[in-house]
């Protein structure tokens, strides 16, 4: 049990015994990991303070001396990765070999890549006879969600402190274990007081004060399109900068000359990755009519080849959804598309009969699903997968842009030229060609209701920095 009675502001661990207490669940057990103290309005105002001071030295500090920073967070987190797989599956059900490949080694490729985008951004360049300077935007409020509950943190908190902005950071009140351990690594690497900050609360509370707050310069959000738009209207009264990384349902186009059974088999799998939990999964997969009926067989195997059970059996593939409320919505969308006449090729509703507990959802694939079904229109963030038959690849372009989220999308060919023209025709953030190898460095975020703004690479970076236009310097 992790009892988190505390928050960290201005460089202290500071006790919060006093405040709410709320409980940690494990999905996998539906058994207490352990307690938050849960943040208020005036707690936010103490932390924007600390921010606000930390910020008028701060943000006047070397590219030297936050590289020397950011190398002794790295050298930190690589001596504790191991804990913080440990506690993302504790918190969110994570299988154990997922957590550690994906969830905690990407979080340490996307701090790498930070230092690499440090070490050689021109925060001064000459446009014309102009002086383009590049500098903090203030303090930036970040909310993260839970589903990568250290990464999300990582795409946001790095590039802030690269480029000398001072944080308050509010992570999800449903996996708020690692990300405390990750403010140890913070203080542990000397970061300044203030610079970091971190208040645990819920949305109503805290996120709302911290969007609102007339002292915070920009708030970036990951999270549903409902909550990312009361972000927007909280903050618009101050007409602070609101960076948004929403919803998603992306579209998996399969081509006609795929080798079809490794395209299928890929594009199952991959919807199923942190148990269908991320806006990027491609829950929509898009098959030729008259590959509709072998795809259908082959999504069927791919779907009872997974493993699911044990999290912490290295052997494990799929875990639980995040918490009730999830498991009861996903079964419900489940429900819906039988309903609404799609055909159930494996899974269906409710918990695996091998599992008497958790909040663990079936391995599901639908197919014949038509794109007005409520299955093809929801964002899943369950392990489902639809298949939906076309006619032409402009039909399949047209279904795949038919959603107001475009925040990814997919595409399984043999013609890359094919390919790009298709992915020109995407609305869609990311477009991913028979499922490259991971890049931490591509800009991540939407295009429609998926978000405005991008995280990750030298777009992530700059997403915390102001440009100022300085003329006068350079007469010709």
């Amino acid at each position: 049990m992790k009892h988190l009675d505390h928050f960290y502001i201005d460089g202290r661990f500071v006790p919060a015994r006093d405040r709410p207490q709320r409980v940690v669940i494990n999905p996998a057990t539906e058994e207490p990991a352990g307690s938050i103290a849960m943040g208020t309005a005036k707690d936010v105002d103490t932390a924007v303070v600390a921010a606000r001071k930390a910020f008028g030295t701060y943000g006047c500090s070397t590219r030297e001396e936050r590289l020397e920073m950011l190398r002794r967070v790295l050298a930190l987190f690589d001596e504790r990765a191991e804990e913080f797989a440990q506690l993302t599956t504790l918190e969110m059900g994570a299988p154990i070999t997922f957590a550690r490949q994906a969830q905690i080694a990407g979080s340490r490729a996307h701090i790498a890549d930070t230092i690499r985008i440090l070490e050689h951004y021109e925060f001064e360049r000459l446009a014309g006879r102009t002086l383009l300077a590049f500098e903090p935007v203030g303090v930036c409020a970040l909310i993260t969600p839970w589903n990568f509950p250290v990464l999300q943190i990582v795409t946001k908190v790095m590039p802030a402190l690269a480029t000398g902005c001072t944080i308050v950071l509010k992570p999800s009140e449903y996996a708020p274990i690692s990300p405390m351990l990750f403010a140890e690594v913070l203080h542990d690497a000397c970061v300044p007081p203030g610079v970091f900050n971190l208040i645990n609360g819920d949305g109503a509370t805290v996120g709302e004060a911290l969007s609102s707050h007339p002292d915070v310069d920009m708030v970036s959000f990951t999270g549903s399109t409902r909550a990312g738009v009361q972000v927007a209207k909280n903050a618009a009264d101050t007409v602070k900068r609101v960076h948004q990384e929403l919803g998603g349902n992306s579209a998996n186009i399969v081509m006609p000359d795929v080798d079809l059974e490794l395209a299928v088999t890929r594009g199952v799998l991959g919807a199923y990755r942190n148990a269908g939990q991320s806006c990027t999964a491609p829950t929509r997969m898009l098959v030729p009519r008259q590959l509709h009926e072998e795809a259908i067989g082959i999504a069927k195997q791919a779907a009872e080849s997974v493993v699911i059970g044990d999290v912490n059996d290295e052997a494990t593939m799929l875990g639980p959804v995040m918490n009730e409320r999830q498991f009861e919505r996903v079964n419900s969308l489940i429900e819906s598309a039988v309903q609404e006449g799609a055909i159930l090729v494996t899974g269906g509703p409710g918990r695996p009969s091998s599992l008497n507990r958790g909040f663990f959802v079936k391995p599901t694939v639908f197919g014949h699903v038509t794109k007005g079904m409520t299955v093809a229109r929801e964002e899943m963030f369950g392990p489902v997968v639809s298949l939906i038959p076309y006619d032409s690849i402009d039909e399949a372009i047209e279904i795949a842009n038919d959603t107001p989220y475009g925040l990814a999308a997919y595409l399984q060919s043999k013609d890359l030229g094919a390919a790009k023209r298709v992915a020109s025709k995407l609305r869609a953030g990311q477009v991913m060609i028979n499922h490259p190898a991971w890049d931490a460095s591509a800009p991540f975020g939407g295009f429609k209701q998926s978000g405005n703004g991008r995280e990750c690479g030298e777009f992530g970076f700059e997403a915390f920095l102001e440009v100022k236009a300085i003329g006068g310097l350079h007469e010709g």
